[in-house]
C-alpha cells in the first residue's frame, strides 16, 4: 500500500525493458509518477532488436476482425487491450517518434528503414527526457519477507520499496536475450496461477529423415506450396526442411494447432500440398501421360515440375505402390503426411505459449493474489502467429498495466 504521506509522487518499478515494459514506463511517466526500470542484460529492447534483424515488422495492416483472431482462443482477452491501443494507434505512436511507416505488399507494417534500432532509440531518448531512470545489469530476484524488491546488480544486492510493480519479464524463449522464464517460479510460490511455457512460432521434429534426404536438402527452402493441418483450409507460402524435421513461417502458422496435437495425442500432422495451383484431376492426367523410357523423376519433373528438395521430399513420405499409381500419387502430391512428434526446444522458438492465466489478473493486468504488482507483455497465457501481432500485443498490454497502475495509486491515495 502507497505511503499516503509521500511529497514526492509514487515511484514505480518496472522489471524488464522490452517494448510492454518500457511502454509502462511511458504511460507512468505520462502521468507524472516516478518510474525506474530494471533490466537483467547490459541493455534494453534485446529481443525487440533482434526481431528488427531481418525487417522490424512491428505490426500489421489487415482489417480488425481478421487481426483479433490471430489470438485464437485468446482473442477476447486481447481485444479488451486493443480497445485502447490498436496497430493504427500504434502506427501513430510510432510517427510520433518520427520514424515513418509503410505497409508491405504481404500487409505487413513496418518503419520506413526497417530498422528496430533508431526507434528504440528515439523511444529511450523520450523516455529520459520525461524522467524514466533505466538500470542494466540489475536482475529482479523476487520479493524480502518485508515487501521490499530484491534487485541483483554487479556490486551486490539492491533492496527497493516501490508503491506499485509492472512486471514485464517477457516468456521462454531466446534466453540469451534476457527472457528466460525464471520469475515463474517467484510468482508461483506466492500462489499466482501460471500456465507451464511452451514453445510457439517454432519448428518440429519428425521420427527421422533418411540420411540421404538430411545430407542433400537439410536447410532446403520449399517455396510455392500449402501447408495445412487436417480439417484446416490450407495456406500458402514457403518452409525449410531441416536435419530435425521443419521450421519456417508457414511451419511457425501451424505450430500452436500441431503443438496442441503433440501435448493431446503424441504427434502432430502437417499436410503439404506441392501443387496448391493445379486441382487433383490436372494432376492425374499430367502423371497419366506416357513416360516411355525416363524415370518417374524425370516425368514428375517434366510434367509438374516436382524436382530437387520436392521431389526428394515425395519419395521419402511415399511408398513404392503409391509411386506406380497415378491417382494415389496425385493425392499424395496435394495431401503429403509430414508426421511430426515434438516442437523444437523452447529456447530456440520466436515467442512463448503459455505465463500468468488473465484469470489471475483483473481488468487492469494486476495480479489477484498481489495487489500493486501488474504484469504485461509476453509472460501472459497468450500466443499470436508472426506478422506484427506479437508486438503489437505487448506494447498494448503494456500501456494498459502503466495506466492501470495510475488508476490504482490514485484510489489508494
Amino acid at each position: 500500500m502507497p505511503d499516503q504521506h509521500h511529497a514526492s509522487p509514487p515511484l514505480v518499478a518496472v522489471i524488464g525493458g522490452g517494448p510492454a515494459g518500457l511502454m509502462a514506463a511511458e504511460a507512468l511517466a505520462n502521468a507524472g509518477l516516478a518510474v525506474q526500470v530494471f533490466d537483467a542484460m547490459p541493455s534494453v529492447g534485446r529481443k525487440f532488436l533482434l526481431a528488427g534483424v531481418g525487417g522490424m515488422n512491428i505490426t500489421h495492416s489487415e482489417p480488425y476482425p481478421a487481426f483479433i483472431s490471430r489470438y485464437a482462443e485468446r482473442q477476447d482477452k486481447i481485444d479488451a487491450l486493443l480497445h485502447d491501443f490498436d496497430a493504427d494507434a500504434l502506427r501513430q505512436w510510432i510517427h510520433g517518434l518520427g520514424i515513418d511507416t509503410f505497409v508491405g505488399t504481404s500487409g505487413r507494417v513496418f518503419p520506413r528503414d526497417m530498422k528496430a534500432a533508431p526507434l528504440l532509440r528515439a523511444w529511450l531518448k523520450r523516455l529520459r527526457e520525461r524522467g524514466v531512470v533505466i538500470h542494466t545489469r540489475h536482475r529482479w530476484l523476487g520479493w524480502n519477507s518485508d515487501g521490499t524488491l530484491r534487485i541483483a546488480y554487479p556490486q551486490g544486492e539492491l533492496q527497493m520499496q516501490a508503491d506499485a510493480v509492472v512486471l514485464a519479464l517477457g516468456g521462454g524463449s531466446w534466453a540469451r536475450l534476457g527472457s528466460d522464464g525464471t520469475w515463474q517460479s517467484l510468482l508461483a510460490e506466492r500462489g499466482v496461477d501460471i500456465s507451464p511455457l511452451q514453445p510457439s512460432n517454432c519448428g518440429f521434429e519428425v521420427q527421422g529423415w533418411s540420411q540421404l534426404l538430411k545430407d542433400k536438402f537439410a536447410g532446403a527452402p520449399l517455396k510455392n506450396i500449402a501447408l495445412s493441418v487436417p480439417g484446416s483450409a490450407p495456406r500458402k507460402g514457403e518452409f525449410i526442411l531441416t536435419a530435425q524435421g521443419v521450421e519456417g513461417s508457414l511451419v511457425y502458422a501451424w505450430s500452436a494447432a500441431v503443438r496442441e496435437a503433440i501435448n493431446r495425442d503424441g504427434r502432430g500432422r502437417l499436410l503439404l500440398d506441392l501443387l496448391p495451383d493445379r486441382p487433383v484431376d490436372k494432376i492425374v492426367q499430367a502423371l497419366a501421360k506416357p513416360r516411355g523410357s525416363r524415370s518417374m523423376a524425370k516425368h514428375l519433373q517434366g510434367q509438374l515440375g516436382i524436382e530437387g528438395v520436392k521431389a526428394a521430399l515425395l519419395r521419402e513420405l511415399t511408398d513404392q505402390a503409391t509411386f506406380a499409381d497415378p491417382q494415389a500419387l496425385a493425392r499424395a502430391i496435394k495431401a503429403l503426411p509430414i508426421e511430426l512428434v515434438r516442437p523444437r526446444p523452447l529456447d530456440e522458438a520466436i515467442s512463448s505459449a503459455g505465463g500468468v492465466r488473465f484469470e489471475a489478473l483483473d481488468n487492469g493486468l494486476m495480479l489477484k493474489q498481489l495487489p500493486g504488482v501488474f504484469c504485461a507483455g509476453e509472460m501472459l497465457d497468450w500466443e499470436a502467429p508472426t506478422g506484427g501481432y506479437l508486438l503489437t500485443a505487448c506494447f498494448a498490454s503494456g500501456l494498459r498495466a502503466g495506466k492501470a497502475v495510475v488508476d490504482w495509486l490514485a484510489r489508494c491515495r
